[in-house]
C-alpha cells in the first residue's frame, strides 16, 4: 500500500475509509425519506451555522439595546434568554427563526410535520446547551434535533 493512499485515509476519516472498501452509507437524510438535494433535503451544516449566527446577533442586538444597559456581559447573559425565547417562539409557530428564514431553511418533524410546543422546548434548550448541538449522526442532525425527533430541511 502506498503511505500516501494511507495518510489520505487517515484525513479524509472513518466514513471516506469505509466507502473505499465499499460501503455504500446513500446520502443524507435517505434514511429519513428525504430527497439528496433540492427542496425538502437535509440542510447543509455551513447554512445552519450562519442562521444561528444570523439569530445569535439578532438576539445580541435585541439584548443590547432593551435590557443591558450598555452593560456587555449583562447583553450576553440576556441574548442567551432572549435566542431560547425566539427559538420556542418562531419555530414552535412558524417553523424557522428568522435567521433559519433568511438562509431557506425549516425545522420540521421526522415526519414531515410540524413539532409540537414540547418538542420545541426540548430542542431549543439543548440548542442554547451548545454542546448537543456539536454531536452529529450520519445524516447530519445534531443530537438537539435527534432528541427532539426534528430535522432542518430546505425550504
Amino acid at each position: 500500500m502506498d503511505n500516501r493512499q494511507a495518510i489520505g485515509s487517515w484525513l479524509s476519516g472513518p466514513r471516506a475509509a469505509a466507502e473505499d472498501m465499499g460501503a455504500d452509507f446513500g446520502h443524507r437524510g435517505e434514511r429519513l425519506g428525504l430527497p439528496a438535494a433540492g427542496p425538502g433535503s437535509i440542510a447543509p451544516l455551513g447554512r445552519r451555522f450562519g442562521a444561528v449566527f444570523v439569530d445569535w446577533g439578532l438576539c445580541l442586538l435585541i439584548a443590547y439595546g432593551l435590557f443591558a444597559n450598555g452593560d456587555r456581559q449583562a447583553a450576553g447573559n440576556w441574548a442567551l434568554g432572549i435566542f431560547l425565547v425566539l427559538g420556542v417562539l418562531t419555530v414552535g409557530t412558524v417553523g424557522f427563526t428568522p435567521g433559519k428564514r433568511l438562509l431557506g431553511l425549516r425545522v420540521v418533524a421526522e415526519d414531515g410535520g410540524r413539532l409540537g410546543i414540547f418538542r420545541v422546548l426540548v430542542r431549543s434548550v439543548l440548542l442554547c446547551l451548545a454542546i448537543p448541538a456539536l454531536i452529529w449522526d450520519r445524516d447530519g442532525r445534531g443530537l438537539h434535533d435527534r432528541l427532539a425527533r426534528a430535522v432542518q430541511v430546505r425550504i
